[in-house]
């Protein structure tokens, strides 16, 4: 018989093969060369694993299915009769679809076209371990691809190799790598630049160490996520370890929540001092700073310069005083913003000639990229102009030696926020100081009070918005958005 005619008939022979298997529920086909090419598949069999069956057709079998000894030994000898091996008749293989996901699933694998045995006839029963009937097992499939694809967290699954066998989208935005840079890559490799115990993903996954909602960071180039990580072995109908995957969610923004909650209670316990003792700590202040001028102009007219010296000292002192207690009212003064529609371009270009002059004093240069317009926004327009100066100055400020501040204006459309960019050339915050200089009384100024940004930051949240900072080692930029209708 010629190689054409034997394909001929066995085509025909498939053909009314797979009618015959898709009247069974449990059984999927596939048609192989001696040489282990898909010479043909069933439709159910293609679809479960999301290829059509002309993308299968002249694929190698290893593509799809792990074969194991008995399947192997058939295959590579036309001597070897497979339907005499009793092993074969039920044998496990593992099944490998489109999107790398893998299941486990009884074989047989049955000679057609006489004794030379010029193909296989493969048999796989059910849909995969826990042995679904094809409807259930169908819709299973579609979930674990739709869930791979569309779920808010990041999904690795890891084989007994310790290879990435698996892993979706935003896995792969977290960890900073493409997808193709994973996939079949030893896990080692991927994270070679990570110390061991700084890993997402531990050797002792596999030996069957659970985890469950562990709090790890993770930096992505410049980016830090706050993740929840869990992780478990994957099993075979006998117990056995076959795997392990590892999801990942992103808190982040939870934890920068927590964080805005505990600072906004303690601004509100500072406030609620504030209010019930700032003028009672200003009725003495006044009187001592009376007292304490008296005796400067005495010691001036007896020319005691060093009694003298000592007054400045106290009065300059009383005066860090009454700073500090005017902004503590600041704090307590939850409920006097005047909201109205605020031009915010007026706003800077009102208090620009300010900043200016300020600049100037330390050799600064003051920069302001305005957008051709702004839609308006709702705020009380003296309280923004207390933002921008008081964040305009602590750029001034950080660059000692001169530099350029800029303003700049951007658009966000999606969260629909007017954003306000005031960038510095200075040395930058520490990335161990980022997360402290909201708190109140943090500051890394000598003469500091530690509340200026707090204000800042309470005045941006009763309008909304919100203020944030990023510091690369060099120059440092807040961010303030302000939403808009």
């Amino acid at each position: 018989m010629k190689p054409a005619d034997s394909l001929v008939g066995i085509c025909s022979d498939l053909d009314s093969m797979i009618r015959r298997v898709a009247s069974f529920r449990h059984h999927e086909a596939v048609l192989l060369a001696p040489s282990g090419q898909v010479i043909a598949a069933s439709r159910k069999f293609a679809a479960r694993l999301g290829y059509t069956m002309e993308e299968m057709r002249g694929v190698p079998i290893d593509r799809y299915v792990q074969t194991d000894l008995p399947l192997r030994q058939a295959l590579s000898d036309p001597g070897h009769d497979p339907a005499q091996d009793d092993r074969n008749g039920d044998c496990l293989v593992t099944i490998r679809t489109k999107n790398n996901l893998t299941y486990q699933a009884p074989c047989a694998l049955f000679p057609l076209a006489g004794q030379d045995i010029e193909a296989y006839l493969m048999l796989l029963s059910g849909s995969g371990s826990e042995g679904c009937s094809g409807g259930e097992s169908g819709l299973l499939q579609r979930f674990t691809d739709t869930f791979m694809k569309d779920v808010n967290l990041g999904v690795m699954l890891i084989g007994l190799d310790y290879t990435v066998i698996s892993v979706n989208e935003k896995a792969c935005a977290i960890l900073g790598c493409g997808r193709e840079q994973m996939i079949r890559r030893p896990v080692d490799d991927i994270f070679a630049a990570v110390p061991e115990q700084h890993r997402l993903v531990q050797r002792t996954m596999l030996d069957g160490v659970i985890v469950r909602n562990h709090a790890v960071s993770w930096t992505n180039h410049d980016r830090r996520y706050d993740l929840l990580l869990d992780s478990n072995v994957l099993r075979d109908p006998g117990g056995r370890i076959v795997g392990a995957y590892v999801m990942f969610k992103d808190v982040t923004n939870l934890r920068s929540l927590e964080a805005q909650v505990q600072r906004s209670d303690r601004l509100a316990m500072i406030g609620q001092i504030a209010a019930g003792t700032a003028h009672e700590i200003r009725n003495p202040l006044t009187s001592i700073k009376g007292f304490l001028q008296l005796l400067r102009a005495t010691f001036e007219q007896r020319e005691m310069a060093k009694e003298r010296s000592f007054t400045d000292v106290m009065l300059s002192e009383i005066d860090r005083i009454n700073e500090l207690v005017s902004e503590f009212l600041l704090l307590s003064k939850q409920k006097e913003a005047l909201l109205a529609e605020v031009d915010i371009q007026h706003v800077l270009r009102g208090i620009l000639p300010i900043i200016e002059s300020e600049a100037l004093l330390h050799n600064c240069e003051v920069q302001y990229e305005p957008l051709p317009s702004v839609p308006p926004v709702t705020a009380d327009q003296e309280m923004l102009k207390q933002v921008f100066l008081n964040i305009c100055k602590n750029g001034i400020e950080a660059m000692p030696d001169g530099g350029i501040l800029t303003i700049a204006e951007k658009l966000d459309q999606g969260d629909r926020k007017l954003l306000i960019d005031i960038r510095d050339t200075g040395p930058g915050i520490p990335l161990f100081l980022v997360d402290k200089i909201f708190d109140p009384f943090f500051t890394t100024k000598e003469h500091g009070t530690g509340l200026g940004l707090s204000v800042c930051q309470r005045i941006i949240h009763d309008i909304g918005g919100t203020i944030r900072v990023s510091s690369k080692g060099y120059g440092t930029t807040f961010t303030i958005g302000i939403p808009f209708s």
